[in-house]
């Protein structure tokens, strides 16, 4: 096993993904490159709709997959917006993406002092569409959210996430600081381990 196709298209997570897994010597190729269109996403939960994004790239690729979903559980909101991250900013009017994601929930979040936050990653491989056993890991950070944006590293929230140990938010921290210790960095280093261990 050479290759496995990336169930997104979204360049930030290839690029971090790509660079995770490197230690496995895998080439990870996104979607898009195949011609594969996005995956229906209908399910509540991060493990779910990565399930589906990974069955829908390894059918349609032949190729084994691995999927991310991922998203930002705020404390105040009951843990959302939740899988419904990516399109935070449509809620409230503005078009999707990360800058409009951010001015919401900062709007949204304007006069509550309860800022407890976690980013969540969920990646899930298969070695085929229809493997009975993909591997799951999760990755999960806890943080505030920031009163405004600080830091140009990174993608999504990590302008407003302020991580205490760091006394940092994550685009304030150096890309391979940030990498090792985000949601999606736990979830890589265990699904590393998860592949060694099972695939290889």
């Amino acid at each position: 096993m050479k290759r496995i196709v990336l169930a997104s298209n979204n360049p930030g997570k290839l690029h971090e993904l790509q660079d995770m897994l490197a230690p496995l010597g895998l080439e990870l190729v996104r979607q898009g490159e195949l011609g594969i269109g996005e995956a229906e996403e209908p399910h509540r939960t991060f493990v779910e709709n990565a399930l589906a994004k990974a069955r829908h790239a390894a059918r349609q690729s032949g190729l084994p997959a691995l999927a991310d979903d991922a998203g930002l559980c705020v404390d105040a909101f009951g843990g959302l917006p939740g899988v419904d991250t990516a399109f935070y900013a449509t809620q409230y009017g503005y078009a999707k993406g990360d800058d409009n994601n951010v001015r919401a929930l900062l709007e949204q979040m304007q006069d509550i002092d309860n800022r407890r936050a976690a980013m969540v990653s969920t990646l899930v491989a298969l070695r085929s569409a229809d493997d009975p056993e993909p591997l799951v890991a999760v990755g999960r950070v806890i943080g505030q959210i920031a009163r405004e944006p600080v830091g140009s590293n990174g993608f999504g929230f990590d302008p407003v996430m302020f991580i205490p140990e760091f006394g940092r938010t994550f685009a304030q921290l150096p890309i391979e600081v940030k990498n090792a210790n985000s949601h999606r960095g736990r979830a890589a280093q265990a699904m590393v381990e998860l592949i060694r261990r099972n695939w290889l």
